[in-house]
This record gives C-alpha cells, structure tokens and sequence, in this order.
C-alpha cells in the first residue's frame, strides 16, 4: 500500500487529508507540534477505514524534529510515496506595529519548516526516482491581506519554493505541486467575525467559506496518478474568491 506523510494533521485541512487518503487506501504517517490528542483522533479515524496510522510530533522550527519523524514513519509504514506539507502558523498584526518575533514566527514555520520538511523526504524518493509532495500555501500568498504581511510573505515564499524544486526534482521523477486554500473554516477562521465572514462571503463566487474537504479532495488528486504530468504547478481552491 502506498505510504503518505501529512504534517499538521491534527485537525482542520490535515485531518481532512488524511481520511479522504486513507479512504483511499493509503497507510498515514501523521504529525502534530502541540496537540497529541487531536493527532490521535485523526489516527483512529484512519484505522477505522482499515488503514494503518501512526503519529510522532514535528517541529518544524527544529532540523533535527524533522528528521526524526521521517524516519520513524518510514520504519513503521515504509518508504513515503507522498508528503502533505501542512503544518503553519499565524502571527497577524499591522506590519509597522509587528515585533521581531511575529515577522519570524511564520517565515520560520510556514516556510523555513516547508523547506526543511520537503528537503528531509524527498531524498529518499529522489533516490528511488518517484514521489509526489503537496506544499499547503494560501491565496494571501498571491492577494496578499492587511495585517498579515508576514504569513503572506511566507506563503509567497512556498510558491516560489515549489516553481524551483519542481524543475530541480523533476528529471529524477519525482512531482511537487502547491495548492492555495482561499477561506477555509479551521481554527485560523474561526477568530474572523461575522461581518469580515460575510464580506468573505459577498466576493466568493460560490458564496461561502470553504471546508476542509474542499481542500482533501484535490490534494488527494494531487498525489494519484491521474497527476502523473502535473508539477511546479499553483491550484487555486478558493470557490471563485475575488479581492
């Protein structure tokens, strides 16, 4: 069976990832930085579609965190076919008012932790000459958004990220692609009020706030085989958002 590891998989968009791979029998390596708890819960919704699931904690501020969780997946499920890089942070504020520590917090995370995440799986796969990774960015990345200059700029930074690893891995057969949310419901929604929701909503062609299956079900594709000609590319899931 083939093996996917997804970061940030406790709740949210890597949960959704990870039942909808494991519906489609995919074994999942799943990792959490902080809540164990929920990481197991997505593990028991794994296993109770008869998949096999293990979790081990992953900072992505810490080389040495990385690598260990890679490796300990690998020994347990088997070499990784597929990594979810999902695991992020937010550090919103007014740029002129931002500390020192909220600029580096998201670029530390969001994008250093992506780098580091994709460099430390996708040896393995370079040397056997196949894998497919998925880097979660946002539409921020591309629109940008006021008081987020931070995450935006590290969510641009994953683009530009994947746009070069694409043409560095490619020749060796191995995909990575980045997939931008437009205003998904997760925990990093549900500080928004209800008025900055329904001006959300107003510029939403589809006219409402995504879920996180919204975003399982084209990463899910993005690691099939129906994708087996589709790398360096940036899909947009944002239900027809325009700012």
């Amino acid at each position: 069976m083939p093996v996917a590891l997804v970061t940030g998989a406790s709740r949210g968009i890597g949960a959704a990832c990870a039942t909808r791979l494991a519906a489609q029998g995919w074994e999942l390596g799943l990792t959490f930085a902080q809540d164990q708890v929920a990481c197991q819960e997505t593990a028991a919704a794994v296993r109770a579609l008869g998949r096999q699931a293990i979790t081990t904690r992953l900072e992505a501020r810490e080389p040495a965190s990385i690598t260990a969780a890679i490796h300990e997946v690998e020994a347990q499920l088997g070499p990784l076919d597929a990594l979810i890089v999902n695991a992020g942070t937010t550090r919103d504020g007014l740029a002129m008012r931002m500390s020192g520590e909220d600029w580096r917090a998201p670029i530390d995370i969001n994008l250093s932790g992506t780098a580091a995440t994709i460099r430390a799986a996708a040896a393995g796969m370079l040397e056997r000459g196949i894998g497919s990774i998925v880097a979660i960015t946002s539409i921020v990345g591309d629109h940008g958004n006021a008081g987020q200059a931070n995450y935006a700029a590290s969510k641009a930074g994953i683009m530009g990220l994947v746009a070069t690893l694409a043409k560095e891995f490619g020749p060796q057969g191995v995909r990575i692609n980045a997939l931008a949310p437009g205003f998904i419901r997760t925990r990093l929604t549900d500080v928004l009020d209800e008025d900055h929701v329904n001006a959300l909503r107003a510029h939403t062609a589809l006219g409402r706030l995504g879920e996180p299956d919204d975003i399982a079900g084209p990463v899910s594709f993005l690691v099939s085989p129906a994708a087996q000609f589709v790398t360096g590319t940036l899909l947009c899931v944002d239900g027809g958002l325009a700012l």
